[in-house]
């Protein structure tokens, strides 16, 4: 059964790494999208928008809807990980009142 897994992540691992060899690189000013849209929220941005830093009226604006719910998910993580430690320490307490 390692073996299988073995073999079936070592598959998975050269399929990522062959098709992360067609991504565009890192900052690269002619990817697509740099050339699609980050020109569009630049000019709105710079004359729509208040708040002078780009990357925080992108953020605060154009995806706050995206914000918040990636807020509401890591808060709900959270709150999961709190809870699910609470009661674990408490079925501790219950099979071992003695200590």
């Amino acid at each position: 059964m390692k073996v299988l897994m073995f073999e079936f992540l070592a598959v998975l691992i050269a399929l990522l790494i062959w098709a992360s060899a067609d991504l565009p690189d890192r900052a690269d000013p002619e990817a697509p999208a740099n050339q699609h849209l980050s020109p569009d929220l630049t000019r709105l941005t710079e004359s729509d928008v208040v708040i002078p830093n780009l990357v925080s009226a992108i953020l605060a604006d154009f995806r706050s809807y995206d914000t918040l719910g990636e807020t509401f998910v890591i808060f709900t993580a959270g709150l999961a990980v709190v809870l699910v430690l609470q009661r674990s320490r408490r079925v501790r307490e219950e099979e071992n009142p003695d200590e």
